[in-house]
């Protein structure tokens, strides 16, 4: 599926399908990486203390302030990833994805359970890959 500048392939021909996520995104324009975000508000406090949900929608909301500072939005994603404390906290991140990205094409993703954050409160740290149009 092509949308604007970017071509979603959910089924390359001998590869499984992906659930919730598109299996390659390749596009042209301008590359914007964002580093991992976790569920800060603006003064450096943590959103949804024990909370997966509550931190989940933190972190986009970052995400997309984040992406928007550099000209983009959850349109131009081509790439997620996911790193937890605990895999049961997907559910919440696919969520809170679906409420910011809507029904449009997913980018590619990738999913860790991890042992710990850098702070023992963090329960979920996201970071994503983008294609700008130019």
């Amino acid at each position: 599926m092509t949308t604007s500048h970017l071509t979603h392939i959910t089924e390359p021909p001998g590869v499984a399908p992906g659930t919730g996520y598109t299996q390659v995104v390749t596009g042209t324009g301008r590359l914007v990486q964002i580093s991992g975000q976790v569920a800060f508000d603006e003064h450096r406090n943590v959103v949804g203390v024990g909370d997966p949900k509550a931190q989940a929608h933190q972190v986009f909301e970052n995400l997309r302030r984040c992406l928007a500072a550099a000209g983009a939005g959850f349109e131009d994603v081509v790439k997620f990833t996911f790193f937890m404390t605990d895999i049961a906290y997907l559910p919440a991140i696919r969520e809170a994805r679906d409420e910011y990205l809507g029904s449009g094409p997913l980018p590619a993703a990738s999913a860790v359970q991890v042992a710990a954050l850098f702070r023992p409160e963090v329960l979920i740290e996201i970071e994503a890959l983008a294609v700008v149009r130019e």
